[in-house]
């Protein structure tokens, strides 16, 4: 399990019965998450009293009850990086905390790097690992999102986190047709990073389905790596892909087709306060040059 265990602004007070609380800055949220089946694990007084909490419609969806007054959004820090939390009607805040440890480990190679280091982020969402990639010396990031809105909330806290000076392209696309596109210009990355959904449509409609496309997307993104590449990441949230259902995909197609380097695959969590028990987030796939910088 790698868990991101270098937070301060933020911490996962408790999980369990399908739901987490967690701690945003100073601000308490109690939300459904279906892999927590355990029962809750420091009783529930604290549970009763967070800041919102959040209800799930049985006809989809769902809506935030707020017990206190929240301003419609605030700021946390990651290290260096500022990022913008807004309760969002699906449940999100802006950000996935989880990732923190995917952050660091993309900063520990573009900064040990002697060779310049080009990133795309593909389903980019609020710019996370965008930042975390220019901040440490990306010659350039291409973050590229479906949403409108997504890209627009990264820009704001690409702002916040004072990159803007950074060489930063923020590209409202479909995933695949921006890859195609740049295999076309001849456009190559020393990094590659991508966070799909398990289902989602394009700004134009295009229908993702992760089952079916998640392999020919890693595939052409393989036609634009550098040949002497630094990192290749794949994050996913989809229940039935288990860690070694993601190793055996990167092994079919990082490795296949580089022929060097090593792939790990394995879950990614939040430690929960007072507990040794970690709430797992998800499954990253990494690829990189040596196994000592995995």
């Amino acid at each position: 399990m790698r868990k991101a265990d270098r937070w301060i602004d933020y911490q996962c007070l408790d999980s369990g019965d399908k739901e987490k609380l967690e701690r945003w800055g100073s601000v308490i949220l109690r939300r459904p998450d279906p892999v927590a089946i355990w029962p809750h694990l420091h009783g529930r007084s604290q549970w009763n009293t967070p800041d919102a909490l959040y209800h799930r419609s049985k006809s989809g969806g769902g809506q935030w009850e707020m017990k206190h007054h929240l301003p419609d959004h605030w700021q946390i820090t990651y290290d260096d990086l500022t990022f913008k939390v807004s309760p969002t009607n699906f449940k999100h805040t802006g950000l996935f905390p989880e990732q923190a440890v995917n952050w660091d480990w993309m900063r520990h190679l573009i900064k040990q790097s002697a060779q310049p280091v080009n990133v795309l982020n593909l389903f980019g969402y609020t710019g996370g690992a965008t930042l975390a990639c220019a901040n440490a010396g990306a010659q350039e990031v291409v973050h590229v999102d479906a949403a409108k809105g997504m890209v627009h909330w990264a820009k704001e806290n690409m702002t916040l986190s004072k990159l803007d000076h950074k060489s930063i392209r923020f590209i409202v696309d479909d995933a695949l047709k921006f890859v195609l596109r740049e295999k076309r210009r001849g456009k190559l990355y020393q990094g590659i990073l991508m966070d799909p959904p398990s289902y989602g449509r394009g700004p134009s409609g295009e229908i993702w389905k992760i089952e079916e496309q998640l392999v020919p997307l890693i595939n052409a993104c393989l036609d634009i790596l550098d040949p002497n590449p630094l990192f290749f990441l794949i994050n996913s949230y989809t229940t039935t892909f288990s860690s070694s259902v993601m190793e055996n995909i990167a092994k079919a197609t990082l490795l296949d087709h580089l022929q060097k380097g090593v792939v790990s695959s394995d879950e990614i969590g939040l430690p929960i306060k007072d507990s040794a028990m970690v709430l797992p987030c998800g499954v990253s796939t990494r690829w990189c040059q040596h196994e000592n910088l995995l």
